[in-house]
């Protein structure tokens, strides 16, 4: 069955509103108990839920890392979503930003799946 267009709109605005506010107890309303993480091709993803993905992302904070959402876009079933990464603890000398994107799977009005990638294109290539 195909997603529906305007939910899935304002679940991809969730998403965007949770990432980037500091409590991540808007981002784990969204998240499915039993969500995967991991690379795009990865069979035996490193997140297997909910639990571990909001770890991942404490860990990350905890550590002086930040993301700011530059584009989230729907794609049927799947948000693509744009991270500038900001490493806190990167000298004054080197940039200290990152982009990254996410492709994430809704299923039931949930996140079910997250996969990362470190080039547009190749986030961009998994959703035609």
């Amino acid at each position: 069955m195909a997603a529906d267009p305007a939910g899935m709109e304002e679940i991809a605005g969730e998403i965007h509103t949770a990432l980037q506010s500091p409590d991540l107890l808007g981002y784990r309303e969204l998240l499915d108990p039993n969500v995967t993480w991991g690379a795009p091709d990865d069979s035996n993803p490193g997140c297997r839920n909910r639990d571990q993905v909001l770890a991942w992302y404490r860990r990350g904070r905890a550590n002086g890392v930040r993301a700011i959402v530059t584009e989230t876009g729907v794609y049927g079933d799947k948000v693509l979503v744009g991270l500038n990464v900001l490493d806190a603890r990167s000298s004054a000398q080197s940039d200290n930003s990152t982009e990254r994107w996410q492709i994430l799977t809704i299923s039931d009005g949930l996140v079910a799946d997250i996969r990362g990638f470190e080039d547009r294109s190749a986030a961009m290539s998994r959703l035609s």
